[in-house]
């Protein structure tokens, strides 16, 4: 990329050490993910607060039946992170077919994803006594607590964040399009790397989440 300075001919910003590789995409992509990660931090600092102020905050691992499905979840999101790579990797190739299967694969992890917490919160509402507004565990459980800032913290979060995996799974659906329509054939790439970076992301925040909300 170039531009031309009045009297002072033309820049190429590739050349330029100050620059390096990072296009005009890449740098908008990167002011995006950091007032968004300002957006989360705000969610679990406010999490934090809440639950150090809270005289009978419930324990999230009986709260919400155990953490092997969203531990799985975990596992599962980073596998999809992986893929990615590989498809990148492999678009940076050439090689359109490695590419698509690569990216086909994280788009169902996105999905499959999404259906996992689709579950789990059907899980918690008919099981566990949990609503977006509410937490009146089953007596069978043994515990006493009713605390409503629990219940509603964690669909906050942990809602907000399958928002982004919903997404970016459509925007890693639009990217196979270009892919299938040959658009990244011609060795530009920068498209695709850009979406990668805000899955990287998605894949980065949930391993925040799965930690603050579900496991301390």
């Amino acid at each position: 990329m170039s531009t031309h300075v009045a009297n002072k001919g033309m820049i190429s910003y590739p050349d330029d050490p100050e620059f390096g590789t990072a296009t005009p995409g890449k740098l908008a992509m990167w002011l995006f993910l950091v007032t968004d990660a300002m957006s989360f931090s705000g969610f679990l600092i406010g999490y934090g607060i809440l639950r150090a102020g809270a005289l009978d905050w419930p324990d999230p691992v009986k709260a919400l039946g155990g953490v092997g499905l969203s531990g799985f979840m975990t596992f599962w999101l980073i596998c999809s992170s992986v893929s990615m790579v590989f498809s990148i990797d492999a678009c940076k190739k050439g090689d359109r077919k490695k590419m698509l299967k690569w990216l086909g694969l994280t788009i169902v992890g996105g999905f499959g994803f999404l259906a996992m917490q689709v579950y789990e919160y059907m899980h918690l509402f008919h099981d566990m006594g949990m609503s977006f507004a509410s937490y009146n565990p089953p007596a069978a459980m043994g515990m006493a607590s009713t605390n409503d800032l629990f219940s509603s913290t964690f669909f906050a979060i942990t809602g907000f964040h399958g928002l982004h995996v919903l997404t970016g799974t459509l925007y890693l659906c639009a990217m196979y399009v270009k892919g299938a329509k040959g658009e990244f054939d011609n060795g530009n790439y920068n498209l695709i790397e850009i979406c990668g970076l805000f899955w990287h992301f998605v894949d980065l925040v949930w391993i925040l989440v799965f930690t603050f909300v579900y496991l301390l």
